[in-house]
């Protein structure tokens, strides 16, 4: 995978956050996600890759594009064969009412290199660079936290915890005060959660809790290309959802992966924002085109782009069809 092939990507996702960010506070999550599945199905088909989507939409039987398994890209000979973990719109109720912090991602690794993660939760732990290494899901929150400080020379009341507002996180949200850390309660987006530890703007140090498995993958990447640390543990919320890890490969529940181990070898992540965040600002209309925000990253040089797009809709007619 080459540097050219990451800002291909960054193509990808902007044509997913213009297609649903004209859906923003229609009040219709459904509606804005599916608009990101199309537009985003459309724009892989310009990609000169040999691409197999394994965290997308869901199932077959599930999605009828985008789904785990797919095949995408030109698929010609010689491109390059890889996985893809995306998420064509993260975030769905903040955008359908307007609310900051939804963005579109897609994180692609070699062959083999992203953890074929099944619908179910995972309990996460996410800092950045300075804190790498701090880390520890077998210790409490307290003592994480302290370890947090340390390594960053901080004291814990500095730490800013960022934790998905959930009725699950009850006890944990008190622990995390007890110990005297700040908490930022977000109602969706932990993929853009966990990727705000690693950039220092954002005033966010630490994420924390349980969220969805496939997101954990996505992050993972992300946080591998800027050099931060990730762990993460599955969390079943029932037998079926057991069953279905086996049959993808995953036998011991309790086993705490690295971020190494989510998203293996080389990897990129790209992302644009839908509506404005604490990373990546929204897509602004105004007439005959609009503006986009993106990141893209890659592990192999630890490079990290920030892309301000202008689009102007009559020399890019397929845009202007969202």
């Amino acid at each position: 995978m080459d540097r050219n092939l990451a800002m291909e990507v960054v193509r990808v996702t902007e044509m997913a956050a213009i297609a649903s960010a004209r859906l923003m506070g229609r009040g219709d999550k459904n509606e804005s996600d599916q608009a990101a599945v199309d537009a985003m199905r459309r724009a892989f088909d310009a990609l000169q890759i040999d691409g197999t989507i394994v965290i997308g939409e869901g199932e077959r039987d599930e999605a009828p594009m985008l789904y785990i398994g797919e095949k995408v890209g030109r698929r010609g000979e010689g491109d390059p064969a890889v996985d893809i973990a995306l998420d064509p719109l993260e975030g769905t109720n903040l955008c359908a009412y307007g609310r900051p912090g939804s963005i579109t991602v897609v994180a692609m690794a070699s062959k083999g290199g992203l953890l074929n993660a099944p619908d179910t939760y995972m309990e996460k732990l996410a800092v950045g660079p300075r804190a790498r290494g701090a880390i520890d899901l077998r210790k409490s929150a307290t003592e994480n936290l302290r370890a947090v400080a340390e390594k960053m020379k901080v004291y814990v009341e500095d730490l800013t915890v960022v934790v998905l507002d959930r009725e699950r996180h009850q006890d944990l949200i008190k622990e995390i005060r007890a110990a005297g850390a700040r908490i930022r309660l977000i109602e969706d987006g932990d993929v853009a959660g966990a990727i705000a530890t690693c950039f220092e703007g954002t005033g966010v140090d630490v994420l924390m809790g349980t969220g969805g498995a496939p997101e954990g993958v996505i992050a993972a990447a992300a946080i591998r290309a800027t050099g931060g640390d990730m762990q993460g543990r599955l969390v079943p919320r029932n037998p079926g959802e057991i069953e279905r890890a086996k049959k993808m490969g995953i036998t011991d529940m309790a086993k705490i992966y690295a971020a190494e181990e989510l998203a293996r070898g080389e990897v990129m992540f790209a992302a644009t924002g839908v509506t404005s965040g604490d990373f990546l600002k929204g897509v602004r209309f105004f007439g005959g085109g609009c503006e986009t925000h993106s990141v893209v990253m890659r592990s192999k040089t630890s490079t990290v782009r920030f892309i301000q797009s202008l689009h102007k809709f009559d020399k890019k007619p397929g845009y202007a069809a969202f």
